[in-house]
């Protein structure tokens, strides 16, 4: 779920009284920036050339925080270069391929309810399901063998961690990591398996990458899809947990589900705020121009409660409103993973609700655990009873 972002994690940010669609902003890094806090421009900035994902990756380009993507990653490119690689990996999150997952997404959910209803009345969904489910599916997607799985999603955590760990501890992790893909990807090269890896290594056979891209794209595709998606269901959870109405409404109407997925991804956004991009010439969004050099950063959160878009923005109202939200982007950069993220969305909420109707926060004295130090929201606990 490769969401395009770079935002602090945390709750639900006190918002600033309406006004302006574009002001200027000092960054964690001390940086000044522009950020767009409106739906129409926000749509406007992400998807224009001008704006640059590439630039924002130089040296001296103004940064939003420290968890920003390499150079070489396909989300911090543009043009010809981005379109190459997006070409290339994009068969496997074509509906047609991820419609396909749905029997295993729905065996694995099916396994962690069963494990929990087991050891239960309560649990906390984050360690119990939220977490381990995207990592299995991945795992499944790319081609990562099952028993691998533990090892790898240690290496993603330290990864996503940007105040936790030490650097020196995040740099052991990053190259541990790429050497278990090399391997990988030359385990694989004398297998037939049928996942994304295999996929990617007969495209770069064939031409298509080469032998660094390919490495790249297959770490790239394993973190952008983790904790973002993690974080997604831990969120989406919470937002119905909080809203008696919304959590009956859906329990009781399955078909009220898929507009309820859409709606959660609005109101409650894993990826706060867009990756940064530098203007490559001068590009006018609302009352400002954004010179050459300057950086934007669009907040999806802003952009997700626009009352001139939505008219009731703060609480789940889903069908009131065909609007497009800007979780997942938009434009050229839009993330792949949309299908794939929706698909364990729509089939977790369907099999938990199923099978723990009573479903509830926990009566303890701290139910809710935010994360700390990740650039994505997410939740360190949801604990639950039913």
């Amino acid at each position: 779920m490769g969401h395009d972002h770079g935002a602090e994690l945390g709750p639900m940010p006190a918002f600033m009284a309406p006004g302006d669609g574009v002001v200027p902003i000092d960054t964690p890094m001390g940086d000044k920036m522009w950020l767009v806090r409106d739906h129409g421009l926000g749509r406007q900035a992400l998807a224009d050339r001008r704006l640059s994902r590439a630039e924002a990756t130089r040296p001296h380009a103004p940064r939003f925080n420290d968890a920003q993507p390499a150079a070489d990653a396909m989300m911090s490119m543009d043009g010809a270069e981005h379109a190459r690689l997006r070409r290339v990996v994009s068969g496997a999150f074509s509906t047609h391929r991820v419609a396909a997952m749905a029997p295993a997404v729905e065996r694995l959910t099916d396994e962690h309810l069963a494990a929990l209803a087991a050891a239960g009345p309560g649990a906390d969904l984050v360690t119990g399901l939220a977490a381990p489910l995207p990592l299995a599916v991945l795992c499944s997607l790319v081609g990562i063998p099952g028993e691998d799985g533990a090892v790898f999603r240690n290496w993603v955590e330290v990864l996503f961690d940007i105040s936790a760990s030490t650097p020196r501890e995040k740099s052991r992790r990053r190259l541990e990591l790429v050497d278990y893909m090399g391997d990988l990807i030359e385990r694989k090269r004398s297998r037939a398996d049928d996942d994304l890896l295999t996929a990617l290594i007969a495209a770069q056979d064939q031409g298509q990458l080469s032998p660094g891209e390919l490495l790249t794209l297959g770490l790239t595709l394993l973190m952008a899809g983790y904790e973002t998606t993690v974080g997604q269901l831990g969120l989406s959870v919470l937002a119905l947990l909080s809203d008696p109405a919304a959590l009956v409404g859906v329990r009781d109407r399955p078909e009220a589900l898929e507009p309820m997925v859409d709606e959660l991804l609005r109101l409650t956004p894993v990826t706060p705020v867009s990756f940064p991009r530098v203007a490559v010439e001068p590009v006018r969004l609302g009352d400002v121009t954004v010179q050459p050099g300057e950086a934007v950063v669009v907040s999806l959160l802003h952009g997700n409660r626009d009352v001139e878009v939505w008219a009731r923005p703060d609480g789940l109202h889903p069908q009131e409103n065909d609007a497009v939200h800007l979780t997942f982007g938009h434009g050229v950069h839009r993330c792949l993973g949309a299908p794939l993220a929706r698909l364990q969305l729509r089939i977790v909420l369907d099999r938990l609700l199923r099978r723990f109707p009573g479903l509830r926060l926990a009566d303890v004295p701290e139910p809710v655990v935010w994360k700390q130090g990740l650039s994505v929201r997410g939740l360190a606990a949801l604990r639950v009873q039913w």
